[in-house]
């Protein structure tokens, strides 16, 4: 640990951003989301606040690990020290690298299912059920306690093994192939839903502006659960990459990227499901696992190539589900790697062991477990971070380390923006996901 790792890269950095933020909320949230709240009349605020989240929590949290060049714990516990509080601050940056952990733990449950599901889209094993109720079974006997041992445990090595590489020789590269490849995968996928019979509806599905939903409070709340979730900002895993950069990094023209790149993947996403559903009349309304391992799956059964269609879709899929995995394992790897001063392989062990036995323990319970976490400790963990940066470390600390790496100052009204409307704002995702159960 006498030089701490660092990405080759601007690229590679971005790619492992984008990576992180592009996961299954893109792939089985976000075309829900768009079908059940007017389609553009959804877009609109969602593109609001992927603007105003991407241009102050993101580039807050990048800022902020690039300062400390250090974890959660580290970097709260550096904050805090400026007023005499350090242990205070490493008290409280534990909560984002145990939700960090306790996020990757109930992931590799999930990671578990779409690896069985993409090797099995090869053997024919994914579409063998004959209709919907029989993919329902399937899954149900899958997703139930210790049903999916063996193949959660590969992808779990298969993360490890990537991790286990360091930040540039594996997180970095990994993410610059698997990220290229996904979104290719899903611009073919794209092309092959457009020239089926009834995509049309799905496309005008998408794109119409329904006033009433438009003034629908409920829409502009699930866009802001969206926003924030798809973004990543929990104060772990962009805060850890964060600590990677190099001070020649434009840390907001970068962070802009990456909200550019994963809103693609969610559009994308909408662009291949929605239509899809539209060829057979369905109405988009299921959303999370059951959209991705049921009905998806009965759906492609039935379309010209769909064995072709089921390996390209599920590997897509595959790819932006590790490449997140990766993320949230990072943090924890790192806080072991600082605090008891291993090197990365027994890190990653350590860290693989404790993955493995919990996630195992928890499959039955894997969908609890995650709300538990996303209504809870993500949004908490994201205005912990939030707190520490720019109430505690202040304004001239705040401005110098964003303006690090540019060339032209960045606006003098960020910090005000991120100390009086982010911070209150995580919370507010906070108090909402509490009211209503979840709005990621």
């Amino acid at each position: 640990m006498n030089k701490r790792e660092s990405f080759s890269s601007r690229w590679g950095f971005i790619c492992a951003c984008i990576g992180s933020a592009v996961g299954m909320g893109n792939i089985w949230m976000f075309p829900t989301r768009v079908s059940l709240y007017g389609g553009g009349s959804f877009l609109i605020p969602y593109f609001i606040f992927v603007i105003l989240i991407g241009s102050t929590g993101v580039i807050g949290e990048m800022s902020f690990g690039r300062a400390a060049k250090a974890g959660p714990i580290d970097a709260f516990g550096i904050a805090c020290e400026k007023k005499g509080k350090r242990k205070v601050g490493e008290a409280l940056g534990m909560i984002p690298v145990f939700g960090s952990l306790a996020m990757a733990i109930g992931y590799t449950v999930v990671m578990g299912w779409i690896l069985r599901y993409a090797v099995g889209t090869f053997t024919g094993a994914t579409l063998s059920p004959e209709n919907v109720d029989e993919f329902g079974a399937a899954f149900g006997k899958m997703a139930s306690a210790f049903g999916n041992n063996i193949w959660q445990i590969l992808a779990l090595v298969a993360c490890m093994l990537i991790l286990m590489l360091g930040v540039g020789s594996g997180i970095e590269k990994a993410n610059k192939i698997m990220m290229p490849i996904f979104f290719a995968l899903f611009v073919i996928l794209g092309i092959y839903v457009g020239f089926q019979p009834g995509a049309s509806e799905g496309y005008r599905y998408i794109f119409r502006v329904d006033p009433k939903a438009f003034a629908d409070p409920a829409t502009w709340i699930f866009a802001l659960g969206q926003a924030f979730f798809s973004l990543s900002v929990a104060g772990n895993g962009t805060l850890i990459y964060g600590s990677y950069l190099s001070d020649e990094e434009d840390i907001p023209a970068s962070a802009g990227r990456v909200a550019l790149f994963d809103t693609i993947a969610a559009i994308l996403a909408a662009l291949v499901i929605i239509p899809a559903m539209a060829t057979t009349g369905a109405q988009l309304d299921q959303g999370g696992p059951g959209l991705l391992f049921i009905f998806l799956p009965n759906l492609i059964k039935g379309m010209p190539g769909g064995w072709l269609i089921a390996i390209i879709f599920f590997v897509a899929v595959l790819l932006a589900g590790m490449t997140s995995l990766i993320n949230l394992y990072e943090a924890p790897i790192a806080t072991v790697q600082e605090k008891f001063k291993l090197g990365r392989v027994p890190a990653c062990a350590f860290t693989g062991i404790v993955g493995v036995i919990v996630s195992l323990l928890i499959q039955g319970i894997v969908s609890d477990w995650m709300d538990v976490l996303s209504i809870y400790i993500c949004p908490l963990g994201a205005g912990l971070a939030g707190i520490m940066f720019f109430w505690v470390c202040g304004k001239a600390f705040v401005e110098k380390q964003v303006n690090t790496g540019r060339e032209t100052p960045f606006t003098k009204q960020y910090y005000t923006i991120c100390k009086y409307f982010y911070v209150p704002v995580c919370f507010i995702v906070l108090i909402l996901g509490i009211v209503l159960g979840g709005i990621g």
